[in-house]
């Protein structure tokens, strides 16, 4: 993999060094502005003459230039990306069933270490490797009543990570069969469990070009730091100089909400502007409860389950402004006077003196979501048999409360797959066919945000047994139209896959 934005910016400087091109970029400027130019054409007549030579797409020279810049980690001569991360895991588990009759009781544990070593390129670990570390430790009762019909669960876990407090998270289930032969299976769980921030949560420093992707761990925005030119006289006037160095602690001290800057952007109103109130980013909590039932009715088989959560803290991201001189406040006067820092704020943004920056944090707003799922099977005629599923998923979150912050849900609210096959159609013969539908939905992440469309997708599937050679012969394939759809926004189309397999069974 490798990072565009450094791709360009060096393959660029394998042309023509920084320096060389800005001065004869300055130089042509400054001679067509003395000749009467307008500054649209004075920039115009500079590119023409500092972009001569310039290495184009698909040439020779471009296509070394962009090899040997894609294989190069370091970024300023290079935009591989590299990471050698690792995750150093390990857990325990023991289960008292020979010592303890009356119930089956277990305790288990887990440690886990992180070492993050992406060289600079992803995470603020230039300097040498990130390490944290997690554990964890549990214990389950589970006992079994009323003639085995009824079973119960329960069991608590305790998880620290090094940068977090811990969190206790019980849970209690219950499953009881009912009916002559126990076909009548219903469940029903109450659990509390948490979410720690992940390591790009906390420790990512990765710059997008749109925007800079900033974990929040406070070590994390002391490392990532930025000297960044200010431009026009009275911005380097405000800001003590040419340039200022930004770190993250101004990304969340000291910004605007993104949305209340395009509202400025739109209006001219700088009363529109918020300042960024934000917290690190810290475990995110959920209380859930399920219910279910599965059985065959009339010779249908049914399984029927549904839940409810509530979210607290949920982790998402946050796009905000900072301005590199200025102080931001909630709707700055653009009447203070030079010497007003809201002000000298809504000129740095008004001058493109500023840098934007997606953080990792937590909502205040309380998040439910809520789902259910319906699957039923049936034996149609001889053994030909017809299965359908559908699921549904909603997500209740009020983005007027919060308008800057990505929950990134990314799930379709609606979800079918059938099915239709005979394992035995023929002597040794078998086939199966399914499709399967998705309804749009809302894709956010840290790269890109949009709409996923729907999808509608065939697969089918040939078997065939040779019981002499203990073999099992497929042949089938996936997304039968080829029609090619997407998921994921910022991954690849996923088109036909046509595939074929000899299983052995010993």
């Amino acid at each position: 993999s490798y990072d565009m934005l450094f791709t360009g910016i060096n393959v660029n400087r394998k042309w023509k060094d920084d320096r060389t091109w800005f001065g004869q970029y300055a130089g042509a400027y400054i001679q067509s502005t003395l000749a009467g130019a307008t500054p649209a054409i004075a920039h115009q007549n500079a590119r023409n003459t500092a972009d001569t030579g310039r290495f184009i797409p698909g040439t020779d020279a471009f296509k070394t230039a962009f090899s040997q810049v894609t294989s190069e980690a370091s970024v300023l001569s290079g935009s591989k990306l590299v990471d050698n991360s690792r995750i150093y895991h390990s857990d325990v588990n023991y289960n008292f069933k020979d010592q303890v009759k009356f119930a089956e009781i277990q305790v288990g544990g887990s440690y886990r270490l992180y070492e993050l070593n992406s060289q600079g390129r992803i995470y603020t670990d230039a300097n040498g490797p990130i390490n944290y570390n997690e554990y964890g430790a549990y214990t389950q009762l589970q006992k079994k009543l009323m003639d085995d019909r009824l079973k119960l669960s329960g069991s608590i876990r305790y998880d620290k990570s090094q940068n977090f407090q811990g969190n206790y998270s019980p849970r209690i289930s219950a499953v009881y069969s009912a009916g002559e032969n126990k076909q009548h299976n219903f469940r029903a769980s109450f659990q509390t469990g948490f979410r720690n921030p992940s390591t790009q949560d906390q420790y990512i420093g990765f710059n997008v070009g749109s925007a800079i992707l900033l974990g929040s761990a406070p070590d994390n925005l002391i490392r990532y730091t930025e000297t960044l030119p200010v431009s026009t006289t009275v911005g380097q006037l405000f800001a003590g100089g040419t340039s200022v160095v930004m770190t993250g602690l101004n990304a969340y001290n000291n910004s605007y909400t993104a949305s209340s800057v395009a509202a400025l952007s739109a209006s001219g109103n700088p009363a529109d502007l918020r300042k960024t109130n934000l917290e690190y980013v810290k475990p995110e909590e959920v209380k859930a409860i399920e219910l279910g039932y599965r059985s065959v009715v009339n010779d249908i088989s049914v399984d029927i389950n549904g839940y409810y959560n509530v979210y607290n803290n949920f982790i998402g991201n946050i796009n905000v402004v900072a301005p590199y001189y200025g102080t931001a406040v909630d709707s700055p006067s653009a009447t203070g006077g030079p010497t007003n820092l809201g002000t000298q704020s809504i000129h740095a943004l008004q001058n493109g003196n500023f840098r934007a920056y997606q953080l990792y944090t937590n909502t205040k707003i309380e998040i439910k979501s809520l789902g259910f799922g319906l699957g039923l099977s049936k034996k149609v005629y001889k053994d030909f048999e017809f299965g359908v599923n559908y699921n549904y998923a909603e997500f209740k979150f009020d983005q007027s409360q919060d308008e800057s912050f990505e929950a990134g849900f990314n799930t379709p609210k609606h979800k079918v797959k059938a099915s239709f096959g005979n394992e035995k159609l023929f002597k040794n013969l078998g086939f199966n066919v399914s499709g399967r539908w998705n309804s749009e939905y809302l894709w956010q992440s840290t790269m890109v945000d949009g709409m996923v469309p729907a999808a509608t997708v065939i697969d089918a599937q040939v078997t065939y047994n040779v019981p002499s050679m203990k073999s099992a012969f497929k042949i089938g394939a996936a997304n039968l139209g080829g029609k090619e759809y997407f998921q994921v926004l910022g991954a690849g189309l996923i088109g036909q896959q046509i595939f074929a397999s000899w299983t052995i069974k010993p």
